[in-house]
């Protein structure tokens, strides 16, 4: 039951989150560097609550996809050095084609979909006849 809850929010904060990061922000210039998949003028809120959402998602933490100052340990959001960024750029644009594809660009699938909270999703070959 835990479970299914826990999935179901998850997938909550991705739907709105991803309608939120649509709309675009026109009253400032864009604010964030290398942005690639997403829009490069997110708002400030949008853009955490998307990354907040791919931490629940796959149990992990920011310093997952994004490198650290080695001096300060603060974070290199515009940095592409760790291949998990790459990685994860990659699957969002899975996961938006497929939503296109498949569900008319409803957004029903997410990273939770296949992680659960995992950084390495596991496949349940039991569903497979």
């Amino acid at each position: 039951m835990k479970k299914n809850i826990t999935f179901i929010m998850g997938l909550i904060v991705f739907i709105v989150t991803s309608i939120a990061a649509a709309l675009p922000n026109k009253a400032k210039p864009p604010k964030y560097k290398n942005l690639k998949v997403l829009p490069k003028n997110i708002s400030e809120a949008a853009l955490d609550k998307i990354m907040d959402s791919y931490n629940v998602a796959l149990g992990v933490t920011c310093d997952y996809c994004h490198t650290k100052n080695n001096k300060t340990s603060d974070l290199i959001f515009e940095s592409d050095a760790k291949p998990e960024k790459l990685v994860a750029r990659k699957m969002m644009i899975m996961t938006n084609d497929m939503n296109k594809k498949y569900f008319k660009g409803g957004e029903v699938i997410s990273c939770i979909t296949c992680h659960r909270q995992q950084a390495y999703p596991t496949i349940d070959t039991s569903v497979i006849k």
